[in-house]
């Protein structure tokens, strides 16, 4: 699952199906405007923090299929067994990759 942001089309959900990864795409040049972001908090560099819920309210998502949203509940089940969710932020944890 690819959450993708770039300054012409804002955040939106690519790849909904693929539960097997989680990542966020920037491409192009990040708005100072940090609302652009939805939410989302860069930590570092590498990594960021996208909340829980942000997900499935996204362009892109599947939002009427009770299939998808059970997915995304065992997908973020699984992330918080291996400490990939911020509890306090209730966050899931998302490598960074950059695109231009």
């Amino acid at each position: 699952m690819i959450i993708e942001y770039s300054p012409e089309s804002g955040v939106q959900l690519v790849d909904p199906l693929d539960f097997g990864g989680f990542k966020l795409v920037l491409k192009g040049s990040l708005s100072p405007n940090t609302q652009a972001l939805r939410g989302i908090t860069l930590v570092d560099q590498g990594n960021a923090l996208v909340p829980v819920d942000l997900v499935p309210t996204l362009s892109g998502c599947p939002k009427e299929s009770k299939a998808w949203q059970v997915a995304y509940g065992k997908m973020v089940a699984s992330a918080r067994e291996y400490g990939w969710i911020d509890v306090d932020a209730d966050a899931i944890r998302a490598h960074i990759e950059r695109r231009s």
